[in-house]
C-alpha cells in the first residue's frame, strides 16, 4: 500500500490504516518501540509480559508462599 508522509507540528506522521493496525494489534495509545534497519523504518508494538497460570504458579516456591491468612468466619 502507498501512502504519504504527513506534517504534524514539528514532527512527521504516518497514517496507518485501521486493517493494518488491526492485524498488527495497534489500538489508540499503545507504546510502540521505532526503529531502522536497512533504511527502513520499522514499527514494533511493545506488549508488556502474557502468562499464563501455569507458568505463574510454577515460580512459586518456599520462600515467596504466603501463610493462610485468617479473615474471620465465612459468610
Amino acid at each position: 500500500m502507498k501512502t504519504r508522509i504527513q506534517r504534524w507540528g514539528n514532527s512527521l506522521a504516518l497514517r496507518i490504516p485501521q486493517s493494518f493496525a488491526a492485524e498488527a494489534g495497534l489500538q489508540k495509545e499503545t507504546a510502540i518501540d521505532l526503529s531502522v534497519s536497512d533504511g527502513k523504518l520499522i514499527i514494533t508494538p511493545l506488549v508488556g509480559p502474557g502468562f499464563t497460570l501455569k507458568q505463574l504458579l510454577s515460580k512459586i516456591n518456599d520462600d515467596n508462599l504466603h501463610h493462610e491468612t485468617d479473615t474471620g468466619k465465612a459468610v
